[in-house]
């Protein structure tokens, strides 16, 4: 699909599978619990992991959205999950390759399939710690909303990019 070299690592773009679930679900809690720290007191960031035990929800992204992994050298360092065609559902980076870029290449592959959908928008619910990575990637707050999970306020923010 894509590659890109930057910093000497060789970053590919492929389309995720079955047998990458597990790995995306321990890189997804694990940023959760690094990256998202300083957005997030220790509950929220707990009872935000504990989406990663929905086991039926993960098959349905695996088998239902068009999954994005990035890898480089066979480690998943970034996926990114488009649902309906103009839904951004997950974009998570491995901790260890924040900042590389690897954010802004998932997004554009994951757009240029939404575009293929003629959507005139493509519409994400963000973290506090992702809202300045989407602004940059040209989307406005819709709303602020707050989320419960398990009994647990958390705020994200809907974002949509408009395409004309």
């Amino acid at each position: 699909m894509n590659s890109n070299t930057s910093n000497n690592q060789s970053i590919i773009i492929r389309k995720g599978l079955r047998k990458d679930l597990p790995e995306m679900l321990e890189l997804f809690t694990s940023t959760i619990d690094e990256v998202c720290k300083k957005d997030y007191n220790p509950q929220q960031l707990e009872a935000w992991k504990s989406g990663a035990e929905n086991e039926e929800r993960w098959m349905n992204v695996i088998s239902s959205q068009h999954v994005l992994i990035a890898e480089n050298r066979n480690q998943i360092t970034g996926f990114c999950t488009l649902d309906k065609g103009n839904y951004i559902d997950l974009l998570f980076v491995h901790k260890a390759y924040q900042h590389k870029g690897i954010a802004a290449l998932l997004y554009h592959e994951i757009e240029k399939e939404a575009l293929k959908h003629d959507t005139k928008q493509i519409t994400a619910d963000v973290s506090k710690t992702a809202r300045p990575f989407f602004e940059k990637m040209s989307f406005h707050v819709i709303e602020e909303q707050t989320v419960r999970v398990k009994g647990i306020a958390l705020t994200n923010y809907k974002m949509a990019k408009n395409f004309s």
